[in-house]
């Protein structure tokens, strides 16, 4: 079932926005609670048809009742952009949306990671000199940069937020696991993994960011 009804959402973030511990959540002083308008129909209309998609339907619906972009989980919701009458997400990691393939079914609904199977780095110990130990490092981390970022994984994602660190959280838009939430967690080593409720359910757009939400609001209220 979509959840539609944002009515909410703007009135709470309004009111965390003044509260004096509204800078003590992480992330706040990047996002300021600010959310950017919603789309229009006409806008939104125009980014599916030059994706090639449809959205999800909990996001879809947050980007023409909510705003295109702003208040968020960790440093904000990468907002939507028209530049030159082509639409596209901006934010640190943004780019790693790739809007060409995004179409394409995301065939994954179980965890993994890129990185399993790769060797062990070189070890210091098995080299004769400094110089020789540098160069394998180098070799090494060149192939396991090559692998673990490779674009194929992740066909079918839209990149919606920074976690710091390089760790990001996505939304599914194609294939089996169409509308859930993932974590990208390449950059720590620990691959790709489906983020999930107590009881274990996919995570959905909506319940992400209203827990997020939620958990503001009680991190103010204990400080």
């Amino acid at each position: 079932m979509i959840n539609s009804d944002w009515s909410d959402v703007r009135a709470r973030l309004a009111a965390l926005s003044i509260h004096p511990n509204s800078g003590s959540i992480f992330g706040a002083n990047d996002h300021q609670w600010r959310l950017e308008p919603p789309v229009t129909d006409h806008e939104l209309a125009e980014l599916e048809s030059q994706l090639g998609i449809e959205l999800p339907g909990e996001y879809r619906t947050f980007l023409l009742h909510v705003g295109r972009g702003g208040a968020g989980p960790a440093y904000g919701l990468f907002p939507l952009r028209r530049v030159e009458g082509r639409w596209h997400w901006e934010g640190d990691g943004a780019d790693l949306t790739d809007l060409a393939t995004l179409s394409q079914p995301f065939p994954r609904t179980e965890a993994f990671n890129p990185a399993d199977g790769l060797p062990d780095p070189p070890d210091e110990d098995d080299f004769d000199s400094e110089e020789q130990f540098n160069e394998a490092e180098d070799v090494y981390w060149r192939h396991h940069d090559d692998v673990t970022c490779a674009p194929e994984h992740s066909i079918g994602l839209l990149y919606l937020c920074h976690l710091g660190c390089a760790l990001r959280e996505v939304l599914v838009i194609s294939g089996p696991a169409r509308g859930q939430m993932w974590a990208d967690d390449t950059a720590d080593d620990g691959g790709f993994r489906p983020l999930c409720e107590p009881d274990g359910r996919p995570t959905g757009f909506a319940h992400w960011y209203r827990r997020w939400l939620k958990e503001a609001e009680d991190q103010i209220q204990h400080r």
